[in-house]
């Protein structure tokens, strides 16, 4: 599926708990497509209710819609936007080689935004001699240090000593490798993105972690733990991860895990949001759905906005 001079890759994005994933999948089905994964944490095996794989949603009138990007990677292995960019590309090409329409899908807007801007990145090795003479530096000497090497757009970057550390190590390698940088497919995006009134999207966040309780999250990470993960690795990847290791180790009791934690889902909703309007403000047209439509209404929304271009 192609314009006349370039093939579209189709976006589906927007806050946590807001039914990208359904959407993408039903929009998949009218269009020969196969889904693309654009989030940090469902590439990890085992990593299920915590980052919100939903497989289920693929799922479509009985049909399993293809899925690329999820569970590609071992619980405690470093995945990062280099290698997503790097799987994306694989994918990308693939589906289109098989005559397949691929459909980005996912909240993660580094991911999302490195996809469909074609950000040309490197492969950053670990420089051990690098992390250890920045290991003594403060967390606000630290901060200062990254923003005199790039701008700061992600902010989570600046709250975890390891990511800040880890970021500077990877701006400083691509200052003196920018001469590397590798070739990218040529595509027109089209994305798309669902929006809730935010006293709703509050209450969908809610009900969908207080579901996902139900659904055996704790036992979850538990199992994680079981299996060879170390807490800190948990802890890093944030949000659920971050509180519900805290509350099966004994650091915090059941009621301030969930308060911190919907709290923490909440903000990040926010900061995903921040995210979108600044690739609005870059010059990413981002059409906005109103969430409050049924699937079968966004799906065919979605579709006539795409006619024009197939």
């Amino acid at each position: 599926m192609t314009t006349a001079e370039k093939p579209v890759l189709i976006a589906m994005t927007g806050p946590t708990a807001t039914g990208k994933t359904r959407l993408a999948a039903s929009v998949a089905s009218r269009i020969s497509g196969e889904v693309i994964s654009a989030d940090s944490r469902q590439v990890y095996k085992g990593m299920d209710i915590g980052s919100g794989k939903d497989l289920a949603d693929f799922i479509v009138d009985g049909r399993q819609i293809p899925f690329h990007l999820i569970d590609i990677a071992e619980p405690g292995e470093e995945y990062n936007v280099f290698s997503f960019q790097q799987d994306f590309i694989a994918s990308y090409e693939d589906i289109l080689k098989r005559g397949k329409q691929p459909v980005l899908c996912g909240g993660t807007g580094l991911y999302v935004e490195a996809a469909i801007s074609g950000y040309r990145m490197l492969k950053v090795p670990e420089n051990a001699a690098l992390r250890n003479e920045l290991e003594s530096h403060s967390m606000l000497q630290l901060t200062r240090m990254l923003q005199q090497l790039k701008s700061l757009h992600n902010i989570t970057d600046t709250t975890d000593k390891a990511r800040l550390i880890r970021a500077i190590e990877i701006a400083r390698y691509e200052l003196e490798h920018n001469d590397e940088l590798m070739d990218y497919p040529e595509f027109e995006s089209r994305v798309y993105a669902i929006h809730f009134e935010r006293s709703i999207l509050r209450q969908r966040i809610t009900e969908r972690l207080r579901q996902r309780l139900e659904e055996g999250m704790v036992a979850e990470v538990e199992r994680l733990l079981q299996g060879g993960v170390a807490p800190g690795q948990l802890i890093f990847y944030g949000l659920e991860y971050r509180y519900l290791t805290q509350y099966v180790i004994g650091r915090i009791s059941y009621d301030t895990m969930f308060e911190k934690l919907n709290t923490a889902i909440h903000q990040f909703a926010k900061r995903q949001m921040t995210w979108f309007r600044r690739m609005e403000r870059k010059g990413i047209y981002i059409h906005w759905l109103d969430g409050n439509m049924p699937l079968e209404e966004k799906t065919e929304a979605v579709l006539e906005a795409l006619s024009s271009n197939f």
